[in-house]
């Protein structure tokens, strides 16, 4: 059976990481904000040269499977 001063323990360590003083945590609204960012960014260039870009890629291809 568990010690009152070990269930104490765990129950204070608990509580430290809900409330968010853990300080292996991390910045998660950070990494969100750049993972958004990055999605935007990528929609931003792909969308108005979406062509320009698969005629790119197509073009690349076919230099290579064509052996010239």
């Amino acid at each position: 059976m568990p010690s009152f001063t070990g269930v104490q323990a765990v129950l204070a360590a608990l509580g430290e990481r809900l409330r968010g003083r853990d300080p292996e945590r991390g910045d998660v609204p950070g990494w969100v904000m750049i993972t958004v960012m990055t999605a935007a960014l990528v929609l931003a260039i792909l969308i108005p040269f979406r062509e320009a870009i698969v005629s790119a890629v197509q073009n690349a291809l076919d230099s290579v499977t064509s052996g010239g």
